[in-house]
């Protein structure tokens, strides 16, 4: 009875993650409502959680750029303009977005889990959200680095700016041409990234031949003015059969 007792509170926990990190909490009057009801369903229903809602550990600066690409701030100039870009949401499975991938995600090692999307406590590793624009040329990511993600004393990991870079570039392309693998990642370290910071990650398509993509990515400050990281990356797309197969 105890134990089934403590599996439901954890459940529970589960639920509502937000009020697991006391550090940071966002006020209820900093959340527009029509993120609210975003969250909602994420919060009371027995699907999969999607990790590219707004929760407790969103720093200001994270939650302004969410609210901007989101579609909820407009800026100066564009309140005429048609929406530009598109929140992709983000799951702890990669199968999540094959067809069918709810029942291939329980056959195919069912306790395997998306990397970075790993990490119970909000915010000690990887948050972020990507959003992509109406003609998938670009990809923009707002990242939040955690605390686990040290490297540098004070800085984040070069290995796991990588991993972000992978990731962003990698949706990118998959949102083009689905499934991708990566053929090759060449990066260029420029300034280090402080823990708990917020950075921009922008993908741009450069050219497709057949089968192989060509994207470039660069990882800046969010207003611009420090340009920490450039990378190239290629990516060949895949059947589903051949991923399965191995």
């Amino acid at each position: 009875m105890a134990r089934n007792l403590a599996r439901i509170l954890r459940g529970c926990g589960s639920l509502v993650p937000f009020m697991k990190t006391p550090a940071r909490p966002l006020r209820s009057s900093s959340i527009p409502v029509r993120t609210l009801v975003q969250m909602l369903p994420s919060l009371f229903s027995s699907k999969s959680r999607d990790f590219s809602l707004p929760n407790s550990s969103w720093g200001e600066e994270m939650m302004r750029l969410y609210e901007y690409y989101n579609g909820h701030i407009e800026a100066e100039g564009e309140e005429n303009q048609e929406r530009k870009w598109k929140r992709l949401p983000s799951y702890n499975r990669s199968l999540k977005y094959a067809a069918g991938g709810v029942y291939l995600s329980k056959l195919i090692q069912s306790k395997a889990r998306l990397f970075t999307r790993n990490i119970r406590d909000p915010g000690a590793a990887f948050e972020y959200v990507l959003f992509i624009d109406k003609e998938k040329e670009k990809c923009v990511c707002i990242f939040q680095a955690g605390h686990l993600l040290e490297g540098p004393p004070g800085h984040v990991h070069g290995g796991a700016i990588a991993t972000m870079i992978d990731t962003v570039t990698g949706t990118h392309a998959s949102a083009i041409s689905a499934p991708v693998l990566t053929a090759n990642l060449n990066i260029d370290y420029r300034s280090p990234i402080p823990l708990g910071s917020t950075v921009l990650i922008e993908s741009t398509l450069e050219k497709t031949e057949g089968r192989k993509l060509f994207i470039s990515c660069k990882v800046t400050s969010t207003d611009g003015s420090k340009r920490h990281t450039d990378a190239t990356a290629l990516f060949v797309s895949v059947s589903i059969a051949h991923l399965l197969k191995g």
